[in-house]
């Protein structure tokens, strides 16, 4: 087999699984090939390698500063073309009419119409995490590989999360503001020790992880919250694994460390900050948008919260920001990942990428590629869209404290290539975690000691053929919801926990489990028309395995986010259990 199509039809580039005859070639099993294949005088007439050949002309564009580091990885090759960001006389459009390659980091924007000027570009790479200022849909459809870094800035941000925590323990900015007016004031500037005091760590990603090693070494108890996190990770971290009530209220520190979503933005709260003990401290180096100023303003000044360090900010740079006339807060400029090391690393490591791609055909850490052929592509297109809705929902409504993730392919998904669908799977039940994509969905969730088990079934039960069903394992039980696409573009819920119900997968739901008692939907539909809530769609299902007492399942779908205030009106109904929002992207496929 010609090792172009092998890349072609390739999954992840492992040198274990192409030894057990899966996957792509690892570029070093390549290099040794093209070697061996030199020293014996071996030509291959109908070789079309995934490679370019050698010494092919290249045109990089670095449209933003780069360190030279970066800049000697691509001058290496010989025969590239590389343009920095002070050589384009002409403007970044006319540079990129015969660019290969593009490296941003977050300043240039990077849309549908500045590729329109760029038809041979390849490859995008960002030196960094977020690809806010890439669409990377345009990109898709143009063909274009886009790259980025993860986790190469995790040390930066957890040694500042660590200063901030030990400048507030000792009051440092005062210390250094007292000495600079030409005061002595020790006494004023009594500290305290961070050992033996609880730290509370939300999200345990990368960055959450890389504080809580440091955390140890002073001495702190670790609680962290994160509910895609195994507990054996956590616990091998030496972290103690807590729902985030617990986390918030036994938090003498708190850091917070998740990605922006709806159940994550203004999670610090007034009423989340009730709940914590009098006199925590609040570290926040990862979105801005995690925290409801105003609530932490009011707690800053009431003493509920001693003191906060924040690095990030819902608006940046601030404008006329109510942190500033606090003598207990302490601010910084987004810096976090801003270190000479991480601005580095992150720039070689995007280099790097970027020049495997072009030379080898090698993908790392791609946001949109698809391992596809167009054609299966366009066929799967639908179902990927469908598991990372279905996947969303069961992240939101489904148990928390995933195990394991089980998916069943039915129907016609039995005979498709389905690593696309289950990391669409994996990145949808993930969401709330931070940088997890449709390409590094399953080592993300590897890296979580999540396992991921798969099976095919050739039919399914049921009047639709194609049926795809997520089964999570959670130490409080099982959670398990089934979906399929119809009019062959329409994701539509099946059944979620053996109940029977259809629904749109898309927009603003909200998932109510009650018991099976007369009155339950008129009091819910009641409560939400009181509180000014439209209802675009009501299902209805109910448990027939003949458990007592019965149990119903309402999944109603709303125009609007549902707020705390309505959940906490719905709660009131007696016979109601729970009451739970999710929110899908829109029946657009999200774009």
């Amino acid at each position: 087999m010609p090792l172009a199509r092998l890349n072609q039809r390739s999954g992840p580039n492992s040198l274990t699984k192409y030894e057990r005859g899966e996957g792509k070639p690892h570029a070093a099993v390549v290099r040794m090939f093209d070697l061996l294949c030199e020293q014996h005088g071996v030509k291959f007439d109908e070789y079309e390698s995934a490679e370019t050949p050698k010494g092919e002309a290249m045109k990089i564009v670095l449209a933003e500063k780069v360190s030279p580091a970066t800049l000697a990885v691509f001058a290496a090759e010989p025969g590239w073309d590389v343009k920095t960001h002070d050589q384009l006389p002409e403007g970044l459009p006319a540079a990129l009419a015969d660019a290969d390659a593009l490296v941003v980091r977050s300043a240039v924007q990077v849309d549908d119409a500045l590729m329109e000027h760029a038809p041979k570009l390849r490859v995008i790479g960002r030196a960094g995490v977020g690809v806010d200022n890439i669409d990377a849909e345009a990109a898709t459809r143009r063909g274009i590989v886009v790259m980025n870094t993860p986790g190469a800035n995790a040390v930066a941000v957890a040694e500042l999360t660590i200063g901030l925590m030990l400048a507030m323990a000792r009051k440092l900015p005062a210390a250094n503001s007292t000495m600079h007016a030409g005061k002595w004031e020790k006494k004023s500037l009594l500290g305290a020790e961070l050992r033996g005091k609880t730290l509370a760590i939300l999200g345990l990603g990368r960055i959450g992880l890389e504080v809580a090693k440091r955390a140890r070494g002073f001495g702190m108890e670790l609680l962290g919250s994160d509910p895609f996190v195994s507990a054996a990770v956590a616990r091998e971290n030496g972290i103690a694994l807590v729902a985030v009530e617990e986390l918030f209220a036994k938090a003498d520190y708190l850091t917070l460390h998740v990605g922006l979503t709806p159940q994550t933005a203004n999670i610090i709260n007034a009423k989340t900050l009730a709940t914590m003990k009098k006199g925590v401290r609040i570290i926040n180096c990862a979105r801005g948008e995690l925290v409801c100023e105003a609530d932490l303003v009011a707690a800053l000044k009431s003493g509920q919260v001693a003191g906060a360090a924040l690095d990030v900010f819902s608006e940046e740079p601030p404008k006329n920001s109510p942190y500033a006339e606090l003598d207990n807060v302490i601010l910084t400029p987004h810096i976090a990942g801003s270190t000479a090391e991480a601005q580095e690393a992150v720039g070689i490591q995007i280099a790097m990428q970027v020049r495997e791609y072009l030379k080898l055909g090698v993908v790392q850490n791609a946001v949109n590629l698809p391992s596809l052929s167009h054609e299966e592509y366009v066929k799967l297109a639908p179902f990927i869209d469908l598991a990372g809705r279905l996947g969303a929902f069961l992240g939101q409504a489904g148990k928390s404290g995933i195990e394991s993730i089980s998916l069943v392919y039915g129907g016609e998904l039995a005979e498709a290539k389905t690593e696309l669908l289950r990391n669409a799977a994996i990145a949808g039940l993930l969401q709330g975690s931070e940088n997890v994509n449709r390409i590094n969905a399953a080592a993300v969730a590897q890296e979580r000691g999540i396992r991921v088990h798969e099976e095919k079934e050739e039919s399914h039960r049921g009047g639709a053929a194609t049926v795809l069903t997520i089964v999570l394992h959670t130490a409080g039980g099982e959670s398990r919801a089934s979906a399929t696409v119809i009019h062959g573009e329409q994701p539509r819920l099946l059944a979620f926990d053996n109940i029977d119900i259809e629904t749109p997968l898309e927009g603003n739901l909200l998932v109510c489990r009650n018991y099976d008692v007369p009155g339950v939907i008129g009091k819910i539909g009641t409560i939400l028309g009181q509180q000014g809530v439209n209802i675009a769609n009501f299902a209805l299902g109910r448990d027939r395995s003949g458990t007592k007492p019965v149990k119903a399942l309402a999944l109603v779908q709303v125009d609007e986010p549902v707020s705390e205030p309505v959940l906490a009106a719905l709660m009131t109904i007696e016979a109601l259990l729970e009451a739970k929002p999710v929110s899908l992207p829109d029946g657009d496929g999200g774009k």
